[in-house]
């Protein structure tokens, strides 16, 4: 069973902080473009340590929902509790991000 922050107890200085990494940042954006993925799809060329440590942070900084299904892994991005907590966040994010990297899909 994993531990997620309530709502209303996502905090924007740890939310900023796991998108202030490149290789989160690029997972959320995933997730954002394709809804719930297996973890190891966030990955699929990591050590499993190192996914792990990045799926781990993002979950706990509530930006992403994450549950069991059977072995897998299921990870899928708050958006909905992100945007009631802090309305526009990840849509600007995402947005400079896309802008950054113009290879990028719209989220």
């Amino acid at each position: 069973m994993y531990k997620h922050p309530e709502t209303g107890d996502i905090a924007i200085p740890r939310v900023m902080f796991a998108l202030s990494e490149p290789l989160r940042l690029s997972m959320v954006q995933l997730l954002s473009e394709r809804g719930e993925v297996d973890s190891i799809e966030l990955g699929p060329d990591l050590p499993r340590s190192t996914l792990t440590h990045h799926t781990s942070l993002l979950r706990e900084s509530g930006v992403v929902f994450v549950r069991a299904e059977g072995r897998k892994c299921m990870i899928q991005l708050r958006r909905d509790d992100l945007e009631t907590r802090f309305p526009g966040l990840i849509g600007t994010v995402l947005h400079g991000y896309q802008e950054s990297n113009p290879g990028m899909a719209e989220a």
